[in-house]
């Protein structure tokens, strides 16, 4: 997602967002990324895999399931890594080059945001105070860095 934002001053700010992968690792969650790998998740998928497969096995052939039955567990299976996709960290980013006379320096400044749909509304709201201020908001979740 990117935006050019023209600033009060006369600077042309670019506005762009991307989604992490991985959370980036900071100072203060360094014991919590100290996690050991993906086979405890491979092993819960594959266990539950296993245990859908032997409720349908044994399922009598005169049940009837009702058509929503399904659905519903399609649903409580895929909630997890949907809410996992929805709440990754997006890395939102807005730079500029400064002005043609040279009175207004380059800046950068850098934030991270959690969740799709608040990175909308975050990249929304600093684009208007770029428009209106010059500068994205100092309380906001970007911060400029050197």
């Amino acid at each position: 997602m990117n935006r050019l934002v023209h600033g009060e001053d006369g600077r042309d700010w670019v506005v762009r967002a991307q989604m992490e992968w991985r959370a980036p690792a900071t100072a203060d969650d360094f014991e919590h990324d100290v996690a050991g790998s993906y086979g405890p998740g491979i092993a819960m998928i594959a266990v539950t895999a296993l245990l859908a497969i032997v409720l349908i096995m044994w399922t009598p052939a005169d049940v009837m399931i009702p058509s929503w039955v399904p659905l519903a567990l399609l649903l409580i299976a895929l909630f997890f890594p949907l809410r996992w996709i929805l709440r990754r960290p997006w890395t939102v980013v807005a730079e500029t080059e400064g002005d043609l006379a040279g009175d207004r320096p380059s800046e950068r400044w850098v934030g991270t945001i959690r969740g799709m749909f608040t990175v909308r509304g975050e990249v929304s709201k600093i684009t208007k105070t770029i428009q209106k201020h010059s500068l994205p908001d100092f309380d906001g979740p970007l911060h400029p860095v050197e």
